[in-house]
């Protein structure tokens, strides 16, 4: 029998995607499987030897992990909703009042594509606690100093805030274009029957938005769950006065280029792995059924 054509049955096809394959086996898929194999080992990077799971005992064990875990939960959870909230308004205004949109675009989107340490360092001259921008525009408003950068209680609260603005750009940008693929004709069919802005939002726009918003929760959860430029560059290279800024990813940093035990950093990170796996999978199954109704 003669086989229909099937393009992706053909060397060739394979041939181009040969070298794309290549890059990503050796930067993606050997990391996963070595990142793995070491998570069973002990010793320095020299001269490792067998463990078993005793690395995921130590790391199951270790108070400062489940802090970190905890504050990254924190970060995750909150950063992600709020910026959602307020990426969503800003699109939305954007998109519906403002007439040079580009132009607006262009500015919205310059942070996403600036470093995030330059931007760290920028805001920790804002978050000083002495000097800072924050505290002098407080000031006016009658609240005394606050202490953003060197206080326990106030690390995670810093970080949050630096997190939810960094979030906004990328966010705008994405949401901009989800409001542009709406078809215009279902406006001017509400208007011509009196609808108001308010209920063609909630009727029209953001149902047609849930695809783009999931996506985005998509996004930002992971990127959320491996926060750590953030960290470093507000706090100068310290997950925040002892420690209270600590989080998943700085853990893992910490041990192994501080404190020189790959074998418990590896394990943190298939441990992370799979958390994040998980609230991905649940995140899927619950936009699907708000999408389905």
């Amino acid at each position: 029998m003669k086989r229909s054509y099937n393009p992706e049955n053909q060397p060739k096809a394979w041939l181009f995607l040969l070298p794309a394959l290549i890059v990503i086996a050796i930067f993606s898929i050997y990391p996963l499987f070595r990142s793995l194999y070491m998570s069973f080992l002990r010793g320095p990077l020299i001269n490792q030897s067998w463990t078993g799971i005793d690395n995921y005992k130590q790391v199951l064990q270790d108070p400062v992990f489940y802090k970190a875990m905890g504050n990254t939960a924190l970060f995750a959870f909150t950063v992600v909703p709020i910026a959602l909230i307020i990426s969503i308004a800003l699109a939305w205004i954007i998109f519906e009042k403002v007439k040079h949109k580009s132009f607006f675009e262009t500015i919205f989107f310059m942070p996403y594509v600036t470093s995030t340490i330059a931007i760290g360092i920028v805001f920790r001259y804002f978050f000083n606690g002495s000097y800072g921008l924050i505290n002098y525009a407080l000031g006016f408003l009658g609240i005394a100093p606050i202490n953003w950068l060197d206080n326990v209680h106030m690390s995670m609260t810093t970080l949050i805030i630096f997190g939810v603005w960094s979030s906004l750009a990328f966010n705008i940008i994405i949401l901009l274009g989800g409001f542009r693929n709406i078809d215009p004709e279902h406006y001017k069919i509400a208007k011509m029957f009196g609808a108001k802005d308010g209920e063609i939002f909630w009727r029209i726009t953001f149902p047609q938005l849930i695809p783009t918003i999931t996506f985005l929760l998509l996004v930002n959860i992971i990127s959320s769950f491996k926060v750590y430029t953030q960290v470093y560059a507000l706090f100068n290279g310290q997950p925040g006065l002892a420690k209270s800024a600590t989080t998943a990813v700085y853990y893992i940093y910490d041990k192994f280029i501080v404190s020189g035990r790959p074998g418990i950093a590896m394990a943190a990170t298939v441990i992370l792995f799979l958390v994040i796996l998980v609230i991905t999978f649940i995140q899927n199954k619950i936009m699907k059924k708000l999408g389905d109704y």
